[in-house]
């Protein structure tokens, strides 16, 4: 069969590639229709070629069932006299692409919610917001369906409601669920509601209290413990913690929680423990005004990216057990870090440090490899950390 010659399967290929491209744009009114797909003209020269290839692609179109029309037309030849061959498919709604290509339930489904939100809230018909959604809107279980309008009904009908997540009178709803689908709630609520504003935070578009960053911390001075009635360990949102009547002297920066519980008495020393990306807390506590500061993290891309961060807000931030030779004297205790950070530049970075991180990237020692900090000897990062904080005295 001559190439130019598409067959019924050649046809579905193509389609379905047309589906997945436009199936957005056509969900939201986009398009000309109906949709015809050229099946080829077979020449005289291709009949006499190829008669065989040529009958049985006319008899493939003949038999074809399913959804569109094959148009066919008759075609006169000098020599071969008048023959009739199909010429084309038409498909005359997106409907019959997507049954073609078994979409259609997904089809159906999906245009009939974006015709059910659109007819609810007309702004959402502006742009792509809806359309975009197009997954969101054919797979969703119906009750995550009725979830999402019900909770797009509440936060429109209360913009300012000041509440927190959990306290929202919506029938299913979970902190879970909705953790999931920020992004989502938010960006169809700032389309239909004029009072969201162009915030990219998620409670502020949906005028929800946000609850108070908390912080973790542990008072390693026993004088410093006496000032707050001989507590140790401090959980509590970061402008509480910022009254505290304390003067530290230094700080240590622990990403792990166990290896921050696990750290013993240290004069005027003040450690802030898992603390993340949310690193940058640590600008609201005015009495950490300290210039001996140390982070020890884990020696992977993520534990750099955090130190990197962190000396925004403390540029004498110093790491510690964070350098190639700790590295290379534990390749025994070497994990896999499942997703290294993304190909930003850490420009806080010292060179010794940006060396390590580059290593890391890069593959240098082997693949994705890590040390987490809990890993190493106990007693030798200790005195390690003691060293970089007091020049070894405790």
């Amino acid at each position: 069969m001559p190439k130019k010659l598409l067959s019924p399967d050649a046809v579905r290929d193509f389609l379905t590639r047309r589906f997945n491209n436009q199936h957005q744009n056509w969900l939201a009114g986009e398009g000309s229709w109906p949709l015809i797909v050229g099946l080829g003209t077979p020449t005289e020269k291709d009949i006499a070629d190829d008669a065989a290839g040529v009958r049985a692609w006319t008899a493939a179109w003949e038999k074809r069932t399913g959804p569109g029309t094959v148009m066919s037309e008759d075609r006169q030849f000098a020599r071969l006299g008048r023959q009739r061959f199909p010429v084309g498919l038409s498909l005359e709604s997106p409907a019959v692409v997507a049954s073609a290509v078994g979409q259609g339930i997904r089809w159906a489904t999906a245009s009939g919610r974006y015709a059910y939100l659109t007819g609810r809230w007309p702004p959402l018909i502006r742009g792509m917001k809806l359309a975009s959604k197009f997954d969101v809107l054919a797979d969703y279980p119906s009750e995550d369906f009725e979830r999402l309008v019900a909770l797009l009904a509440w936060l429109e009908a209360n913009p300012a409601s000041n509440l927190y997540l959990r306290q929202l009178p919506v029938e299913g709803l979970d902190t879970k669920w909705i953790g999931q689908r920020t992004g989502l709630v938010s960006g169809l609520l700032r389309e239909l509601s004029a009072s969201a504003g162009e915030s990219n935070d998620f409670h502020a578009v949906c005028g929800l209290r946000k609850p108070p960053h908390r912080v973790y911390i542990r008072l390693l001075c026993p004088e410093l413990r006496v000032l707050v009635g001989g507590l140790c360990d401090i959980e509590a949102p970061v402008n509480e913690l910022a009254m505290l009547p304390i003067e530290p002297r230094s700080l240590v920066i622990i990403e792990n929680l166990e290896t921050g519980l696990a750290l013993p008495d240290l004069a005027g020393t003040v450690a802030a423990i898992r603390l993340g990306n949310a690193v940058s807390a640590l600008e609201a506590l005015p009495w950490l005004r300290v210039s001996n500061a140390v982070y020890w993290g884990d020696i992977d891309t993520h534990g750099f990216a955090i130190l990197n961060r962190a000396r925004r807000v403390l540029p004498q931030l110093r790491s510690v057990l964070m350098d190639e030779v700790t590295l290379m004297s534990h390749r025994s205790l070497w994990g896999r870090e499942p997703v290294q950070y993304g190909n930003e530049a850490l420009e806080t970075l010292v060179d010794s440090e940006k060396a390590v991180y580059d290593g890391l990237r890069t593959n240098a020692w082997g693949h994705q490899i890590r040390l987490e900090q809990e890993r190493l000897v106990w007693d030798d990062s200790v005195r390690m950390l003691q060293h970089a904080l007091f020049g070894g005295r405790d």
